[in-house]
This record gives C-alpha cells, structure tokens and sequence, in this order.
C-alpha cells in the first residue's frame, strides 16, 4: 500500500514514482485479468488475440509486420508467432509476406477477424468503463488513494 508522500520539483515527482508506478501495473494487472476471463468466458478470445486483431483493424491495409505487432500488444517475437498461429487456426488472420524483399513476415485481419472486432468493441469497452467505476468494489486490495497520486503523478511526467 502507498503511503509515502509525493514531493514536486519544478513540476516533476522526485520520490514514489516506483511505488506510484506499482500502483497502477497493480490495477492494470487486476484489469487484464478480469478482461481475459470475461472475453474468453463469453466470446471464446483470449485478451491478447482480441488485442492483437483490434490493432490489425486499425492498422493501414488492416495488416502488420509481425515485429510491429509484437511491439503493439507487449510480446517477444515467439510469443507472437505462436498468437498469430492461434488467430490463423480461428480464421482471424493470415500472413502474408512482404514483395519487396521477401523477408518481412506480416499478420492480416480477414474479414471475420474485422467482425469479430466489431461485435467485440462496444461490449469490451463497456466492460472496462464498469472495471473502472466499481474498482474499490472489484479490487478491494488495491490502494485507491495512491492510484490518485498515482496516475496525477505519472499524467505530470507524459508529455
């Protein structure tokens, strides 16, 4: 639990940012795991492939480098490899490979994987607007005085 007191300097935290930080991967960390268990309990998806195929969707040509992806939804490139893999088998994506040089390796949405996206969204995000209204409620451990501090502290230093 936070306790320690933020000190500014110039606009700018000098002490807790750890603790301000543990903060919110504690309430990021709670999220995830209630969306997982939501997403795949009742769309049969798991957090990190609904992730995956969101971006895709949004993406220019509805496709990118696996690398890119990777980086998008917070993966090493093997664990990507096997999502895309896992996506494929459900018809979501498929990979294709760059012309120019035959080397670059990209993940696609299909169009099931576009409707999937557009049956998911609206629910998803209203499932995180009710996580985030009934966090004293939903994660009773977490500290909801520091996750103040917490995100003020963070908001002062993203720039």
């Amino acid at each position: 639990m936070y306790t320690e007191p933020y000190e500014f300097e110039g606009g700018t935290e000098v002490r807790g940012l750890s603790a301000a930080w543990s903060q919110v991967s504690a309430l990021v960390g709670a999220m995830d795991a209630t969306l997982g268990k939501w997403l795949m309990d009742t769309y049969g998806i798991g957090l990190a492939d609904y992730r995956a195929v969101l971006h895709l969707s949004k993406a220019a040509d509805r496709e990118l480098r696996l690398n890119d992806l990777a980086r998008k939804v917070g993966l090493n490139q093997s664990s990507v490899t096997r999502l895309v893999g896992r996506l494929e088998g459900k018809k979501l994506v498929f990979r294709d490979t760059c012309p120019d040089d035959g080397r670059g390796v990209y993940a696609v949405i299909t169009d099931q994987g576009m409707d999937t996206v557009a049956v998911i969204r609206e629910p998803y995000e209203a499932k995180i607007r009710e996580l985030l209204r009934k966090t004293t409620e939903e994660y009773p451990d977490l500290d909801h005085g520091g996750l103040d501090r917490a995100f003020e502290v963070i908001g002062s230093l993203v720039r």
